[in-house]
């Protein structure tokens, strides 16, 4: 195959896998940030540098490429594993030897696990069938797959190794990646008991909890295996069933993550791929660009106030603006606020998540910042404005070529949120000298 044929085809610029083919054999399945630019890349003159021979013979002896559009690069990363998994195709069998690769498992058990296992692992287990209801990939990547774990997760609530550890289940329910149960099965019932206690109401609460997750564990079945449309489907019936039994705390719960769903935000796997440009490298293939801006004022530790502010494609959003009063803080601490009020915006995924987190401050505000994405299984850049004595940006911190294509972005942003953060504190001093 050749250029000139590829060009015809007219390809997107969206994510999504492909498929060199001869005839109706498939030769390769691949997954792209773009399509258009992915498939470009096998018509490079460094190809044999790059890829190797084996690549280079498969262009040559494909006819044609056909594609299939996803609607985000996680969902390309899942459909690959299982398309490769599905119909082998000769030459990404033999590109690489994926013993060495990492499979996802879902475990056989009344409170499943989703685990990474090494597919050489599950070649040697002989009791590999009885132990996991569900095995996937292998997946290439590994990097990849442990940011794709961490977006799924926000969305899916599941149990893994470390959190379904005793000590362990209660932080990471707080922080929303564990499901509402406990694997803590009363040997001397069918029913299930919680950690603080085994009345009726306990149980039965815990058993409806159990339920929720066994239709978790399913709807992540389906998303791994490339079905969105039949998960956003499942959750909508789950939501309605619990608004009409009068159970609107769960039904938000699932309203909540069937948006998370919809508007998944990867741009932790787009920094991935080698064939994007820097500005696609860091912020993906959409034209949406959102940077969320976060200030704290107070005087003297006295009516103490945080804000964000939210900048997208270069344009205020101030119906996005969000304020929040400090509760933990009761001196002048600064980065006590700010590790407060991200880990509070940052439990509400239904205000969609930013491609860029902007803080006002130098290296302990940004500690701060990247220990609370950290906590939440969030891979997102920061960046911090440094101010001189009146209060004027003099450098910004963070990755150089981010501050470059969007340093008069970020100094807006920086710049609302302190403007905002005054207006809310003086208000509030205001309001509290008038009482």
């Amino acid at each position: 195959m050749k250029s000139p044929q590829l060009k015809k085809l007219n390809l997107p610029d969206k994510p999504g896998v492909y498929f060199f083919k001869k005839g109706k054999d498939t030769l390769y399945i691949g997954k792209a940030t773009s399509l258009r630019d992915r498939t470009r890349s096998y018509f490079a003159n460094d190809l044999i540098a790059t890829r190797g021979p084996t690549i280079v013979d498969m262009v040559f002896k494909a006819e044609d490429v056909s594609f299939q559009v996803t609607d985000s690069v996680l969902e390309a990363l899942l459909l690959e594993a299982e398309l490769i998994k599905k119909y082998q195709p000769y030459y990404n069998v033999q590109e690489k030897d994926d013993k060495s690769f990492n499979c996802v498992v879902i475990t056989r058990e009344d409170f499943p696990k989703v685990l990474v296992v090494r597919k050489r692992i599950l070649i040697s287990d002989p009791d590999a069938k009885k132990k996991y209801q569900a095995i996937y990939g292998p997946f290439t990547n590994g990097m990849q797959l442990r940011e794709a774990l961490k977006i799924i997760r926000r969305i899916f609530p599941f149990l893994d190794a470390q959190s379904a550890k005793k000590d362990n289940y209660e932080f990471y329910k707080q922080i929303g990646l564990n499901p509402e149960i406990a694997p803590q099965q009363n040997k001397n019932s069918a029913r299930f008991t919680l950690s603080g206690g085994g009345s009726d109401a306990d149980q039965n609460f815990h058993f409806a909890a159990l339920q929720k997750y066994k239709e978790t564990i399913n709807n992540l079945k389906l998303f791994f295996s490339g079905n969105k449309k039949d998960v956003v489907r499942n959750m909508k019936k789950e939501m309605k069933e619990a608004a009409s039994r009068h159970d609107f705390e769960y039904a938000a719960k699932i309203r909540n993550r069937i948006f998370a769903l919809e508007h998944i935000n990867d741009v932790s796997l787009l920094k991935e791929d080698p064939t994007a440009s820097i500005e696609k490298k860091y912020f993906g293939t959409t034209s949406s660009f959102r940077i969320e801006a976060y200030d704290i004022a107070h005087m003297a530790g006295k009516n103490m106030v945080g804000v964000m502010t939210v900048v997208e494609n270069g344009e205020v959003a101030k119906s996005e603006y969000k304020k929040f009063i400090i509760r933990t803080q009761t001196g002048s601490n600064d980065t006590g606020a700010l590790e407060e009020i991200l880990s509070r915006r940052f439990r509400h995924t239904e205000w969609g998540m930013p491609n860029l987190v902007v803080v006002d401050g130098s290296t302990a505000q940004m500690n701060v910042a990247r220990r609370v994405l950290d906590r939440y299984q969030f891979s997102i850049p920061i960046v911090s404005v440094v101010k001189d004595d009146r209060h004027k940006a003099k450098a910004i911190m963070g990755d150089v070529d981010i501050i470059k294509i969007h340093k008069k972005s970020i100094l807006l942003s920086n710049s609302e949120a302190h403007r905002f953060a005054i207006t809310f504190h003086k208000k509030k001093r205001s309001d509290n000298f008038l009482k």
